[in-house]
């Protein structure tokens, strides 16, 4: 398998060398949300990254940036709004989109070949998915105990319409064989030092071969951010972003569970911990299993917390709920600390793996303070969990989250 500098080389691609990022604002008033560790509300800024409205900067080398709560203001998230992800801090760039290769082989491939862009978007079906890409990290800096890791709030996810072309015909034209396991992928970003293992990752055949996993060329309606995965990036729909390869260049189908450090020791939960149905068996163990689908989770995107206003007033509560792709069917707010519920409104439908959007109509009947919760439920019955999952790496934490709304 190819390396991949000698692919950038081939792509007549330049680095950016950790620590050489142009840095072109910052800005005080960092919109935290409540919880997380107290030295973040020291050091975190909004800085602003090439193509990119404000983020809230948690880290720089490599550049990790997670969207304000205030951003979560429409079912689709525009792209200079969506977070940004990087394990790594030897990133391209720039990749020249004519230049830019795809290589598809490995020892379970009958048939390797390589794609340019136009090969791409001419020699294949087109289609198009709406779906939520989100950090498995999301939420992480609000774990209880906190966990080491990058200190993420709520904003390390963003709805996009992915266009591009379904992996399993690409892999069709590779002649994947019977005996293929897994396929493994790499992106054009890597390490600064040769001691730090390359982000390399796999996931199953058989997610490989759903309709839904696609190498995406498009972001709502224009080519890929750089710093979203350009020019082409994997989507795969319902797991979390782990998967969602980056800069892609290079597809190896293999007949073993691929033991790279990024499978085998991290981006794992306990066994049977979540009430997860889709699982990668062949990467699992006696005690762990990697990280697969997005759990149900809802999020109150307004009113601003706290929100302050006349007893008998009303305000309309909005928020977003997504899940693994089964499909959000409920929401229901609770105003006295879940001792009853009533269902929200649910808005426009974009499919099974789209941010879903509600709201609530919610009277404070007297003066007081009211603490509003929002919590979703999804087609196969999962619902959010009530206490904190605690594991230790911070995953899947999707206990509701208050509003505090104060009557006078």
């Amino acid at each position: 398998m190819l390396g991949r500098r000698d692919i950038l080389r081939g792509a007549g691609s330049g680095l950016l060398l950790a620590g050489t990022m142009p840095r072109l604002a910052a800005a005080a008033g960092v919109p935290l949300v409540e919880g997380l560790p107290p030295g973040e509300y020291d050091t975190a800024v909004l800085d602003t990254l090439p193509g990119k409205k404000p983020l809230i900067k948690l880290a720089y080398r490599p550049p990790n940036y997670e969207a304000p709560l205030s951003y979560f203001t429409t079912e689709i998230t525009p792209n200079d709004e969506f977070f940004v992800r990087y394990h790594l801090a030897d990133i391209p760039e720039t990749i020249d989109p004519q230049k830019w290769r795809l290589r598809v082989g490995g020892e379970a491939a009958a048939s390797p070949l390589e794609l340019g862009l136009s090969d791409l978007q001419s020699g294949y079906e087109q289609v198009e998915l709406t779906a939520v890409c989100q950090c498995s990290g999301n939420r992480r800096g609000l774990s209880d105990p906190h966990v080491p890791g990058v200190q993420w709030g709520v904003g390390a996810m963003g709805n996009a319409v992915w266009r591009g072309v379904r992996l399993k015909d690409v892999l069709a034209k590779a002649g994947l064989r019977g005996d293929a396991i897994e396929l493994v992928l790499n992106g054009a970003d890597g390490p600064v030092i040769d001691k730090t293992p390359d982000f390399v990752k796999s996931i199953p055949v058989w997610k490989a071969l759903d309709e839904n996993t696609l190498l995406a060329h498009t972001m709502n309606g224009a080519p890929l951010p750089h710093f979203n995965g350009a020019p082409v990036r994997l989507i795969v729909p319902g797991w979390t972003a782990t998967y969602w390869m980056k800069h892609i260049i290079t597809i190896d189908a293999v007949t073993k569970p691929f033991e790279g450090f990024w499978m085998k020791s991290a981006y794992r939960i306990p066994i049977g911990k979540f009430p997860v149905i889709d699982r990668f068996m062949s990467q699992e163990t006696a005690v762990n299993t990697p990280i697969t689908e997005i759990v149900v989770n809802s999020l109150i995107t307004a009113p601003a917390n706290p929100h302050h206003q006349k007893a008998g007033q009303a305000v309309e509560v909005k928020g977003i709920a997504w899940d693994g792709g089964y499909g959000i069917v409920r929401v229901e707010i609770s105003s006295d600390g879940g001792n009853s519920w009533r269902d929200a409104e649910l808005g426009k439908d974009s499919g099974r793996f789209s941010f879903r959007p509600w709201s609530f109509r919610f009277v404070p009947e007297r003066a007081g303070t009211y603490k509003v919760i929002a919590k979703a439920s999804n087609r196969v019955g999962q619902t959010q969990a009530d206490q904190l999952i605690f594991n230790p790496a911070g995953y899947h934490n999707n206990v509701p989250r208050p509003v505090t709304i104060i009557a006078a």
